[in-house]
């Protein structure tokens, strides 16, 4: 967005904010109802419109309290078709659920996962069916203030954090700067692998956190690609010419660094953030993959862009294409990655004794 254009929004942009700190006062001052659970809720969001990478995080803290605790996700469910709780299962998809628990539910298929716009509503559903429940995960309820969390982390993208962003729709912020206060954990992800102690000091000091604030900074880990479908025999080139990357996801450029790192030239297709593939995008797909003049190449997507090709209007298209997509996951750099396990720990455990 040009600077001009961002000027000529401020004024929409101020309204909106000014909306949503009414809204935030009224949660305050408590006319709007937050309702707390006797079980350990730990909600991770954002300030900003989607792109810091709240599902690889919540992923760590699957990785993290699963192996001694039953753990559950809540979500919204962003771009299903159906409404009100929904538990996932084996015969979950795209549209019943939303791509990102389904991403969830098949990596991790002991877990529950369940999706509801009403998170208060969910929450009481999840204890109700499962009342062993250890910890419940909510992804992206940062405004979702009908639930006070026990727990509340704050991603921040380390390329555009929020002390640097804009109100919608002059920026990407859901509301004010300042309501960054109410987390008890700010996490700056998508730092370099390579991140400098200055670098740490100056965005500590932009952050400006409260007395109760712990902040900690992540990176992203790429896995090997792996094949869409199962093709036989289909292995990811260690060199070739073209990579032809699509996603509809909202911030797609540490992807991109990754990759063109591993090929001559990258050509990117960018669809927005959750888009809903059809038959006819993937043809385009397929027409500006094959118009490509050489034979060393591949397509390339995201763990959460496969989620909404596996259906069966579009898969079929697709099941005899050099199509990969790349797994990731998240790390903390020094000894960020110990302080944060046991802030999450010591905060479950503690919960659970005091019940």
């Amino acid at each position: 967005m040009t600077r001009i254009l961002q000027v000529i929004l401020l004024p929409i942009s101020l309204c909106y904010g000014l909306t949503m700190a009414i809204r935030n006062l009224l949660f305050d001052i408590h006319l709007l109802p937050s309702k707390t659970f006797d079980k350990p809720v730990i909600s991770v969001g954002n300030l900003t419109h989607g792109g810091t990478g709240k599902t690889p995080h919540i992923e760590y803290l699957i990785r993290l309290l699963s192996p001694a605790m039953s753990v559950a996700s809540l979500s919204r469910g962003y771009g299903r078709k159906s409404r009100g709780f929904i538990l996932g299962s084996k015969r979950s998809n795209v549209k019943y659920i939303g791509d990102e628990p389904l991403q969830i539910l098949k990596k991790f298929d002991t877990l529950k996962v369940a999706v509801d716009e009403k998170r208060s509503r969910g929450i009481t559903i999840l204890l109700e069916k499962y009342p062993d429940l250890n910890v419940i995960l909510l992804d992206d309820a940062f405004q979702h203030r009908y639930v006070k969390p026990g727990l509340s982390i704050l991603l921040t993208d380390y390329h555009l954090p929020f002390f640097d962003n804009l109100i919608l729709p002059s920026g990407s912020l859901r509301e004010f700067r300042s309501g960054a206060g109410r987390a008890d954990i700010i996490v700056v992800t998508k730092t370099p692998k390579i991140f400098s102690p200055i670098t740490r000091r100056r965005i500590m000091e932009e952050l400006k956190p409260k007395t109760h604030q712990r902040v900690y900074f992540s990176y992203i880990k790429y896995m090997d690609p792996e094949p869409v479908f199962d093709t036989p025999d289909l292995s990811f080139p260690e060199r070739m010419t073209n990579i032809l990357l699509f996603t509809g996801i909202a911030n797609d450029y540490p992807l991109t660094e990754h990759l063109e790192r591993m090929c001559s030239e990258l050509i990117v297709m960018k669809f927005a953030d959750h888009h809903p593939y059809s038959v006819r995008d993937v043809e385009g797909i397929i027409r500006k993959f094959n118009d490509l003049p050489t034979q060393k190449k591949v397509i390339v997507t995201t763990e959460k862009d496969v989620m909404r090709l596996k259906t069966p209007e579009i898969s079929g298209y697709l099941k005899n294409l050099p199509l990969f997509c790349v797994p990731m996951e998240i790390d903390f750099h020094g000894d960020d990655k110990e302080k944060f396990d046991n802030e999450i720990l010591q905060y479950v455990k503690k919960n659970q004794r005091n019940r």
